[in-house]
């Protein structure tokens, strides 16, 4: 099978690492990972920010370089695919060539643990990982595109993981994009919030699906000297055999 990878902005400036596992997971189970060079922020943070203008302008040269692809779009990020999938579609009006190919991009976008559970039916990756951790579930991939039980899936199959209970699971991280630059002291609440729960669950790990969630979280947990590690999801599958 081949897919094309959407690294978006976070994960291409912030985690090149996890983006470095993400592909030495899928060739490892015999997915051939393309990237088109030419793509682009998906034009999210502009379009919530209120340059409608622009943030359409970003979504066409966007959809310009996946169109002549082939293949699911994959990416470690739930909420630029969300705003793939359900956004893109509503920027242009029914009938014109832009919103057809709105539609056929949206149906095309996976994130990273939906393409495995769902479509590839890979629940086991081989990884080993001798902890106790917990994971948040972040709002747009859970509530924005529906994705809840992949990541439980995928780390109930690792070998020796103990995945405990972390109190309000899927309450917000105070991210939000441009919410936590908009609203600093409220994101800093739900920020603190959240810290507090996951060192309530004797958690030695913290799993994070989303590039925003985890910077966000990680930076937290240091900023307290808190002895917690924040991963992405893919980072944990990548230990003890995947890549």
């Amino acid at each position: 099978m081949k897919v094309q990878l959407f690294v978006t902005c976070l994960g291409e400036n912030l985690l090149p690492h996890m983006l470095q596992k993400m592909v030495g997971i899928l060739e490892r189970i015999g997915v051939t990972c393309e990237f088109p060079e030419n793509q682009t922020c998906c034009g999210q943070p502009f379009f919530n920010s209120g340059f409608q203008k622009k943030g359409r302008e970003m979504a066409l040269r966007w959809m310009k370089a996946f169109s002549g692809t082939e293949g699911h779009i994959v990416a470690p990020s739930g909420s630029c695919l969300m705003f793939v999938k359900h956004r893109y579609p509503l920027m242009f009006p029914e009938g014109t060539a832009e919103h057809q190919e709105a539609v056929r991009i949206a149906g095309r976008v996976c994130e990273f643990s939906q393409f495995l559970v769902k479509v590839l039916k890979v629940t086991d990756l081989g990884a080993s990982f001798p902890h106790r951790v917990a994971c948040h579930s972040p709002c747009h991939l859970t509530r924005g595109l529906g994705v809840r039980d992949e990541q439980r899936i995928l780390l109930n199959a690792v070998r020796g993981l103990d995945l405990v209970p972390l109190n309000e699971e899927e309450t917000c991280c105070g991210f939000g994009g441009i919410f936590s630059v908009a609203y600093p002291e409220v994101s800093m609440a739900m920020m603190e919030a959240k810290l507090r729960n996951i060192a309530a669950s004797t958690a030695e790990y913290v799993v994070v699906s989303e590039p925003g969630c985890l910077i966000n979280i990680r930076g937290g947990l240091q900023k307290m000297n808190s002895n917690v590690q924040a991963l992405h999801l893919i980072e944990l599958l990548a230990m003890g055999g995947a890549a």
